[in-house]
């Protein structure tokens, strides 16, 4: 990409004004759509189980109209995933990124580090220090790798789950 077409992306993504807020039931098909697209690096989801992740989420939100979202949960949760379970064991006051997953058509535009610094802020606003999270290993997500560690988040730990992947679990220390 030349240089003047570089920076006239950035000041466009500058200008641009994105909308974050609380995930509700008018969200759920296109959430259940986007993350169907996405299965191979998170898992599959139904409207039932989303529903009872978002009501008990911790800031789970989306932003714009239906270009991304994000779910996470803190260590009060009764969520059940094996990967929030593996935190839950270890952390005693932490918020675990569950998913994130942006529209093909809005990625490398900010929006998951948008995302991701509203949960940072309210983690800190009450009072958590750890941020968690998992990314594939097996099947590898080089993409998801390369942002993680741009964030500042390192590996604490892997493990083999039950639907055959290997995993590596990745915190930011918010302190």
């Amino acid at each position: 990409m030349s240089r003047s077409r570089a920076k006239r992306r950035t000041i466009r993504w500058v200008d641009e004004v994105h909308t974050l807020r609380t995930i509700g039931d008018s969200d759920v098909a296109w959430i259940l759509a986007l993350n169907a697209q996405n299965e191979a690096a998170t898992s599959p989801l139904d409207a039932a189980r989303l529903r009872l992740m978002l009501g008990d989420a911790f800031h789970a939100r989306a932003v714009n109209a239906t270009d991304g979202f994000i779910i996470p949960f803190d260590q009060s949760s009764a969520y059940w995933s094996e990967n929030y379970l593996w935190f839950r064991e270890r952390y005693p006051r932490f918020v675990y990124v569950d998913r994130i997953i942006i529209s093909a058509s809005a990625r490398r535009g900010g929006l998951a580090r948008l995302l991701y610094t509203h949960v940072f802020d309210a983690a800190r606003r009450a009072g958590r220090q750890t941020v968690g999270g998992e990314v594939n290993f097996d099947p590898p997500n080089p993409a998801s790798d390369a942002f993680h560690a741009s964030l500042g988040f390192v590996e604490v730990g892997r493990a083999a789950l039950s639907s055959g992947k290997t995993v590596r679990y990745l915190i930011k220390d918010l302190t």
